[in-house]
């Protein structure tokens, strides 16, 4: 087993999902200096946030790292009246991941997941592959399926 593989990376290639992994130093927290060290469109690289709706229920945002998430968006998204940023340390109980590294692969329980519509526009997002310091790249269209992901307009208009 390759040790430098995340679980979300062994996931994908369980279901033969082509993707490509990269590195970058852990320190960089900040998504644009990541898409920044990367050499990509800060459009194309995706952070994953997680939420709690009015009703209690969880769901995931995956949006560019250069735009913020809309919660009016994202919880007409997800058909609820409201939703809020959950709570950073219950990120890890809940999905497996810490805050920086969490992938919209292979969290704990699978929740529903809405990736910005924006990605459509890229043959390949990056998104985390789970682990602070590892992006994987992959089609869109993939992700959205292997996930159960639906696409929305979930960032502000002022982008």
């Amino acid at each position: 087993m390759d040790k430098d593989k995340t679980n979300a990376m062994r996931l994908l290639d369980a279901k033969k999902i082509a993707y490509e992994s990269f590195s970058y130093p852990p320190e960089i927290t900040d998504g644009e200096l990541v898409a920044a060290q990367l050499g990509e469109d800060a459009h194309a690289v995706f952070k994953t946030l997680v939420t709690v709706t009015d009703k209690g229920e969880h769901a995931v945002f995956c949006v560019p790292v250069c735009a913020t998430l809309d919660l009016k968006r994202a919880a007409k998204a997800a058909g609820a009246k409201s939703v809020a940023m959950i709570k950073q340390k219950e990120l890890e109980p809940l999905t497996g991941y810490i805050h920086g590294g969490c992938s919209p692969v292979g969290m704990k329980k699978r929740f529903r997941t809405f990736i910005d519509e924006s990605a459509q526009n890229f043959a390949q997002i990056f998104v985390s592959a789970g682990r602070v310091g590892r992006q994987m790249k992959l089609s869109p269209a993939d992700l959205s399926a292997y996930v159960g992901a639906r696409f929305a307009p979930l960032t502000s208009d002022a982008e």
